[in-house]
């Protein structure tokens, strides 16, 4: 099996969940566990790292890459959104430090046959777990005209929805769209041509990343993902998240803030009345960034943001 995966900011990371030997953390999204080797490396030799992924390819590579590890992790196909129920079959109650990286890997861009990219010919899937039903290919094949263009429009901040939801519903009259060729040819074709050259990523780019958000259900999960974690942490727990587009950002900031500050009181009032205890404190007051040095060797890395906060 083929699985390539660069894990993004790792020095980073492992300096902000304060790793120490003896700790119990979970990578939630542990892909090709290059973030969990170097996490575990910090908790030897009686820590636990609990990896969790949804693709059961990602949970069959890192097996392989945390074998000499064994007796200090536990794995689970499962989706992050699951995670109380881990800790419990972990016989776990709470947690030092939590990952969460939402980007996509190597793997699942140029070798899960799945669609997630518009190179090559393959199966509209986009899904990141295969045992789930719902594929993109069902999504575009039977979604109504301004339900894809809300998709595309809100999850792609799409400048041409409309017309691209129109070409879609147009062409699947005459034929069913089964692959991510014909669907980022379509796609090309109902943008503009003069909007098309300006663009300096690939016409279909918005529209494929609007899809695979919609299909996986990304951001209502990473909502859902966010109460979970705060409640597994234990105090002075830390919670890292790195996310790759301003969506999953905005969510994550502001998720944040509300943590930090969970008053609701009129601002105008002299002082709290609503009794709402803080529940974290902001470890990055401003996004962080990857290293430029490291956006040369891995331009995948380019548009990652770091947030981080500790339990209080």
């Amino acid at each position: 099996m083929k699985y390539r995966h660069i894990p993004v900011m790792v020095d980073e990371v492992v300096g902000f969940l304060n790793c120490e030997p003896g700790q119990i953390c979970v990578d939630c999204t542990v892909g090709g566990a290059g973030h969990a080797k170097a996490i575990i490396g910090k908790i030897l030799p009686d820590g636990l790292l609990i990896g969790i992924d949804q693709d059961s390819d990602a949970i069959e590579k890192a097996a392989a890459e945390l074998a000499p590890y064994k007796n200090n992790v536990h794995l689970f196909h499962d989706n992050f959104v699951n995670l109380p129920e881990i800790l419990k079959r972990s016989n776990v109650s709470a947690v030092d430090g939590i990952l969460a990286d939402l980007g996509l890997s190597l793997y699942q861009l140029e070798s899960s046959g799945r669609g997630f990219s518009f190179q090559g010919e393959e199966p509209l899937d986009m899904r990141m777990d295969t045992e789930c039903p719902d594929t993109a290919e069902a999504l575009v094949n039977s979604a109504s005209k301004q339900s894809l263009k809300q998709i595309f429009k809100t999850y792609g901040q799409e400048q041409w929805a409309g017309k691209i939801a129109e070409a879609i519903v147009n062409r699947r009259k005459s034929e069913r769209i089964r692959t991510n060729r014909q669907l980022a040819e379509l796609v090309r074709s109902a943008i503009p041509q003069r909007a098309v050259g300006k663009r300096k990523i690939h016409p279909a780019t918005k529209a494929f990343m609007a899809l695979r958000i919609a299909v996986n259900k990304e951001l209502e999960r990473l909502e859902q993902f966010l109460t979970a974690a705060i409640e597994a942490l234990r105090p002075g727990g830390r919670l890292c998240v790195l996310s790759f587009h301003s969506l999953e950002d905005r969510i994550v900031k502001h998720r944040l803030k509300a943590w930090e500050n969970p008053c609701t009181c009129p601002p105008d009032l002299p002082y709290c009345v609503c009794g709402k205890e803080p529940l974290a404190r902001i470890l990055t007051r401003k996004v962080r960034r990857p290293k430029a040095d490291e956006v040369e060797q891995n331009p995948m890395a380019r548009s990652t943001c770091l947030r981080a906060a500790e339990k209080l």
